[in-house]
Parts: structure tokens; sequence; C-alpha cells
């Protein structure tokens, strides 16, 4: 810290030089950081807002990174077996438009005051591993989405009723996980999203649903859903969300110290 001249080659040399407004033009050129008044409680509300930035980032790389590297395997299975696409082209590119749009008010979203007490380093392995174990889970309950569809709703002759039941349940999960990713506590319990991402959530979920019965569903190659499908649906939803919570636990246990 300083304000003369004597003290602009510690500024300019320091990790961090910090002067105020009312400094020298020589020790403000050669600062970091300039306070516009005299209080120090100012840096501190910086790094706290920095940690909430660095953590919200974290969030997002997270929940984009997982959902991507678990639909990649997804598509790759369905391929395998069925004899049409798993989901057409203009259902994908809206199934990422939708999606997209959700993730949105990530920063807006509340950090955890726990998260905020130190500061955290940009950890590339780490963030490859909870890809690697959480981005499959999605592909598990895809592939139980596919069974579903194929063997209690016959969809071998009925691609269009395969890729609105799949589009659905995708999206849906994919909107999910963002409130399970986004803390290490057990969410809408123990920590809470900000009301713009829940919101931003409920809306997504709600437009994907309605599009299946919308007047846009047949340019979209969608079909109404049977009403039992809601509740296989929601059967699959529920074990989802309880998995992913459990093996975000145990990673955050075995490689986080949390």
């Amino acid at each position: 810290m300083g304000d003369g001249i004597n003290d602009a080659p510690a500024l300019k040399v320091a990790d961090v030089g910090i002067s105020v407004n009312s400094a020298v033009d020589i020790a403000k050129e050669s600062s970091d950081i300039i306070l516009l008044e005299n209080n120090l409680l100012v840096l501190e509300q910086g790094v706290i807002e920095g940690r909430r930035v660095f953590g919200n980032i974290i969030k997002y790389i997270k929940m984009a990174a997982s959902s991507n590297f678990g639909n990649m395997f997804s598509v790759v299975g369905a391929s395998a077996f069925l004899p049409y696409l798993p989901m057409l082209p203009i259902q994908v590119l809206t199934n990422n438009l939708l999606y997209d749009f959700s993730q949105t008010t990530i920063p807006t979203d509340n950090v955890d005051a726990d998260w905020l007490i130190k500061p955290r380093k940009w950890a590339i392995s780490e963030i490859q591993r909870f890809i690697l174990y959480i981005g499959p889970i999605s592909s598990v309950f895809d592939y139980i989405t596919f069974f579903v569809l194929w063997h209690f709703f016959d969809c071998r002759n009925n691609p269009a009723l395969f890729h609105t039941g799949w589009f659905v349940e995708s999206l849906f999960t994919q909107t999910l996980i963002i409130h399970i990713i986004r803390t290490n506590k057990i969410p809408f319990i123990q920590s809470r999203a900000s009301w713009p991402l829940i919101l931003t959530s409920l809306v997504i979920v709600s437009a994907g649903a309605w599009l299946t019965v919308s007047p846009l569903a047949e340019t979209l190659g969608f079909v109404k859903l049977p009403s039992l499908y809601w509740l296989w649906l929601a059967g699959i939803l529920i074990g989802y969300v309880t998995l992913t919570q459990l093996v975000k636990y145990w990673f955050n246990k075995k490689y986080s110290g949390q």
C-alpha cells in the first residue's frame, strides 16, 4: 500500500498494489487497486465477491461439461440399437437452447457461506474427475428411459413418441441437475438457489413440456405423451436426483475433503 512517489517502485513489483484516489499520479499508475474511499472493508467485499463469481463459474463448467459428457454416451448407445435417430436435429437444437436459457441466471445464484471462507484454486484435475463420475449418471437414466419407451410404450414403430419422451426426460434431468451440482449440500433443503435461477428452471421445464402439445409440436416432430409416461418420468427423476446426490457426497468426501 502507498500513496507517495517513493511508494511507486514497491507498488509496481508487489503482487497486488493498493493506493487511494488522493495519491500522486505515479502511485496510482503503479497500483492494481485504487480505493475511492478510505475504507479497507471495500477490499474484503471485493474478495468475497470475487470468490462468489469464481464459485458460480465453476458451477457452470461442471454443469455444462458433465451434462454434455453424459449425453454423448446416451446418443452413442441409443444409435447402436435404434432403427431411427434417437432425437431429430431440430429437437436437439431446441433442447440445447432451452437448457442454455436455464443457465443464464447462474451468475445471480447464491454461494454457500463455507465455500467463501477460504480461497479456491483452479483445479482442472478435480473438474475432470467430477465430470467422469457425475456425467455418466445421466446416461444410466437415459438408458432406463429408452427401455421404458421401447418396451412399455412400444416405440419400435413409433419414433415420434420416442423422440418426444427422451426430449422431455433429457430437458428435465439436465435442468434439475443444476440444483444438485450448484452446492455440496443437500439441494432445496440445506442450500437453495437464488430466486431467478429457481424461476428460470421452472419456466424452462414448463416450456419443454408445453412444446409437446403446443401448435409447434408437429413442426418440431413431437406427439402427445401418454399420461402413464409422466408417472414413469417422476420415478426416473427421483432416482436420478437420489443417485447423483449420493455420488456427489461420496466424491466430495473422497476428493474435496468436504
